[in-house]
């Protein structure tokens, strides 16, 4: 397993292309393997019987007779190879060579699939700190450029702005076969440690401003489809669970980054958590560079079809993704991929999703200017300290994925079973219900917050308030991207990309006057206007839930049952 998975990373492929295949060969490239007669270089073959005896010899009439590839067969089994060689003959399409083909990434081991997933997860964390761990740069910042706390700010408006823009330009690229996952993660990785640097000498507030969106954007890939690169390796029935656990690993990178930041920037400066970050994204480029393999199905058939012409000498072979891109340039690829999720926001299932979603989403960033208001300025905890707080989440994270797990496997569950046994269709707004239910915490967790931060109340109480924000946040994603996945299936990935451009566009502006509209406010009437937004949004969840079906019928892009 691990020889695999390090002949499939980015390092193993490098190695096995400069090596001509002598280094961590495929099984095309060593010496023993047998090649399919059906990707073999000659037409579709005649039935030749031999006059003296029962053999039979599969055969082209325009081939030289002594370089004719041939099979014996007993003249019992004539027909039924027959048929199944015209059948092979016909396609020279290049696919998996059983239904247990281990080069397949779903049929890897459980070990194997896991380890790749906490691979992704380790992705997608490593990119998503480097959102909240900029925050307790921000008053270090503000002295040594003499800038405003608005100003300052921007650092962290500009990166999620930019991991919202990001997908709509370098996703599409890792749908393309001959690009696939890999290379576009360790390029933009790498990329990401690069346009860093600057960040750390900078001499002005321009140049953290202009590079850390170009951090942004090149983190995206990651965090836009690290969740494709998990229904990559794992079947339909598992996708739920493993995509929570990826969810998990996105939630608890801006979580941890003002924990990690904090007491490096209390102790040395500004610059140090921006240190921090380059450390911890170079280990990740390190590390996955040598041990994550590449996942996606079409870029690793079209690898074993160059591979099998290279050793056929027959042209003719080519993947299934070859043939469906033949004569599709990679202008009309991009322009599809910009302009197909702003036509599909206006369905109005989207709409009020990608709405919901980003409202949430802002409020999940407004903390970054909450905590120092209350524990810095109310409580009076040092600035490392501060961020300590940010850890309650962690633990109603690990609680709120126990539940998912529950609820899957207790509700969702039975309801596909009972599906495939009576042939009728689950309906895709059942992946709502969760969400709709746990929306309350969302104006609970912020009333109880705001009303409780004060300094003759125990701190423990906004933590436990802000605590409750997770399982809304959580259930309210998994329920309405899984929703608009199943209801969109043959647009998920412009819908998705929509819905992450509209969630950070909308997630960018809220920190800009978020420590404003507190401190003008109050943080009870700010927490408590916020909370009523969110009770006003519930009446229209339900509405999603209970007139979806309708809403689909009346679209031509939606599934309809």
């Amino acid at each position: 397993m691990v020889r695999d998975i390090f002949r499939d990373s980015t390092i193993g492929q490098a190695i096995n292309h400069i090596s001509n295949g002598r280094i961590f060969p495929y099984a095309e490239q060593r010496p023993a393997f047998q090649v399919p007669l059906h990707f073999l270089p000659v037409k579709p073959p005649s039935t030749i019987l031999s006059p003296d005896s029962d053999a039979i010899t599969l055969c082209n009439a325009e081939t030289p007779r002594d370089t004719m590839p041939r099979v014996e067969l007993t003249r019992e089994s004539t027909l039924a190879v027959d048929v199944e060689a015209e059948k092979h003959w016909d396609s020279c399409t290049v696919g998996w060579y059983s239904d247990d083909d281990q080069d397949n990434p779903r049929n890897w081991s459980p070990a194997k699939r896991a380890f790749v997933a906490f691979c992704i997860s380790f992705l997608t964390f490593s990119v998503y700190i480097g959102s909240a761990i900029y925050t307790p740069s921000i008053p270090g910042l503000m002295i040594d450029f003499n800038v405003s706390q608005t100003t300052a700010t921007l650092g962290l408006t500009l990166y999620v702005l930019a991991y919202g823009i990001g997908p709509m330009f370098l996703a599409p690229l890792q749908e393309i076969p001959s690009i696939g996952r890999n290379l576009v993660y360790m390029a933009t990785l790498f990329l990401f440690i690069i346009f860093q640097i600057p960040i750390v000498m900078a001499k002005n507030m321009s140049t953290v401003l202009a590079f850390r969106f170009l951090t942004g954007f090149v983190s995206s890939p990651a965090l836009a489809t690290g969740g494709a690169s998990m229904t990559d390796i794992y079947p339909v029935n598992h996708i739920s669970y493993v995509l929570g656990i990826w969810a998990l690993g996105g939630v608890a990178g801006p979580i941890l980054g003002p924990v990690i930041g904090g007491f490096a920037a209390q102790a040395n400066g500004w610059r140090w958590p921006q240190y921090e970050l380059i450390w911890i994204v170079s280990f990740a480029l390190i590390f996955l560079l040598l041990l994550l393999p590449e996942t996606y199905g079409p870029t690793i058939l079209l690898k074993r079809a160059r591979r099998l012409r290279k050793l056929t000498r027959n042209q003719q072979l080519r993947s299934q993704s070859e043939k469906d891109l033949e004569g599709e340039s990679f202008t009309a690829v991009m322009k599809e991929a910009l302009i197909r999720p702003f036509i599909l926001a206006k369905e109005p299932v989207l709409m009020f999703s990608n709405l919901y979603i980003g409202f949430v989403y802002a409020i999940f960033y407004l903390w970054f200017e909450a905590f120092p208001l209350v524990f810095t300025d109310i409580y009076h905890f040092r600035l490392g300290i501060s961020d300590l707080p940010f850890l309650g989440f962690i633990v109603s994270a690990a609680i709120t994925y126990a539940v998912y797990v529950i609820y899957l496997k207790y509700r969702i569950a039975p309801l596909f079973a009972k599906a495939r046994t009576t042939g009728v269709d689950v309906l895709p707004e059942i992946h709502l219900e969760i969400g709709l239910m746990a929306s309350i915490f969302i104006p609970t967790s912020l009333l109880i917050f705001g009303f409780t931060a004060k300094e003759s109340i125990h701190w423990i109480f906004p933590v436990i308030g802000a605590a409750l924000y997770h399982p809304g946040i959580y259930f309210s994603f998994q329920s309405i991207l899984t929703y608009v996945t199943c209801a969109y299936p043959a647009y998920a990935a412009s819908v998705l990309a929509g819905n992450t451009l509209f969630r950070s566009t909308v997630a960018s502006v809220f920190p800009l006057f978020g420590r404003a509209f507190f401190l003008n406010l109050g943080l009870g009437p700010g927490s408590a206007l916020l909370a009523g937004i969110s009770f006003l949004l519930i009446p229209v969840f339900w509405s999603l839930w209970k007139w979806g079906p309708v809403l689909r019928r009346r679209s031509v892009y939606a599934f309809s049952s």
